[in-house]
């Protein structure tokens, strides 16, 4: 509804308007070509993942994301040394690694140790030269069976919460949550003036 003292809205929307116009006619030949990219790529690529390497599991930024878990841009040195993979090796066989990053906590260290140990586990390493086979390289019959993987290798699974039910008891129907928090933030409040006193009035005892 329009307010106020104020010009009748006439907008000149006649000219050269076409030019201003957005079509999006040409998604579907994108699409295509899109497609045929990705099929270039997993040729090119092969025999190594197509989504390509291996990246860790950390926990997002700020208060706001903490609790989502998402790839991280590259393993830790910290998290290579423990699995047994030397840093030079690892983008050779396909883990990404980024040298600043650091675990802050034991759990996320262990996750994605464990995460390495298992690729490590499935990793089919093949030779450079197809004649010539190295300390390191699979064995004939499991190249022979390998296969390219399609898609995200060793996704992130995000585990659903679980929502334990209890009984309400009279206890918790008569608990005064509010004044708990009343009486709990005054003890803190008071609790350097309590210490005090208490040290004051041990000390005359002793005199």
């Amino acid at each position: 509804m329009v307010k106020h003292n104020n010009v009748v809205p006439n907008g000149h929307f006649k000219k050269h308007w076409q030019n201003y116009v957005k079509t999006w006619f040409n998604q579907p030949a994108r699409k295509t070509r899109r497609r045929i990219a990705r099929q270039k790529k997993a040729v090119k690529i092969f025999p190594r993942p197509t989504a390509g390497p291996l990246h860790p599991i950390v926990h997002a930024q700020t208060l706001k994301y903490n609790m989502k878990l998402r790839a991280g841009r590259g393993f830790s040195l910290e998290e290579l040394k423990a699995a047994g993979i030397p840093k030079k090796l690892a983008p050779t066989i396909g883990i990404a690694v980024d040298h600043r990053r650091k675990s802050r906590s034991l759990e996320a260290l262990q996750a994605n140790v464990q995460r390495l140990k298992t690729y490590k586990a499935k990793l089919v390493v093949f030779p450079r030269r197809a004649c010539k086979f190295k300390a390191g390289d699979s064995a004939p019959e499991e190249l022979a069976t390998a296969t390219q993987v399609q898609g995200q290798f060793m996704p992130i699974v995000r585990e659903k919460p679980s929502v334990e039910l209890v009984k309400v008891t009279e206890e918790m129907k008569t608990f005064k949550a509010y004044d708990k928090l009343r009486v709990e933030r005054m003890n803190k409040r008071h609790a350097g003036a309590r210490l005090k006193k208490a040290a004051e009035a041990e000390k005359e005892e002793k005199k």
